[in-house]
C-alpha cells in the first residue's frame, strides 16, 4: 500500500517577507507575497491567490487568518502573544537561574 505524500508550499504575507531564506532553509517551498505581486494587495485578495495557488498563508493578521478559515485556505496565524511565548519559553531554558521580577 503507497501513502501518499502532500507537498506544501508556503506564502508568507507582507510581514513575514523577510523569513523567506529562513523557511527554506529549513527545506520549505516559500513564495513571498511581495514575489507575485501582492504587495500592498487587499487580504481577501491574498488569500485568494492562496487557495487558487494550493499553498498555506504564514500570516500575523487576524482578519485574513479569518478569511482563510472561511474560504478553507489552510493558514497559521503567528500572533504577536504566540511570539512572546516562544521568546518566554526561550530565555526561561536558556537562563533558568535568572528570575523575573
Amino acid at each position: 500500500m503507497y501513502k501518499m505524500v502532500v507537498v506544501l508550499r508556503l506564502l508568507l504575507d507582507e510581514m513575514y517577507a523577510g523569513l523567506k531564506e529562513y523557511f527554506e532553509t529549513l527545506g520549505w517551498d516559500v513564495v513571498a507575497a511581495q514575489d507575485v505581486g501582492l504587495k500592498g494587495a487587499k487580504d481577501k485578495d491574498v488569500v485568494e491567490y492562496a487557495r487558487v495557488n494550493g499553498l498555506l498563508l504564514v500570516t500575523q493578521d487576524q482578519k485574513p487568518a479569518e478569511l482563510a478559515d472561511l474560504t478553507g485556505v489552510k493558514y497559521v496565524l503567528i500572533s504577536n502573544a504566540m511570539i512572546a511565548k516562544i521568546a518566554d519559553e526561550t530565555i526561561r531554558e536558556k537562563y533558568p537561574d535568572i528570575k523575573q521580577r
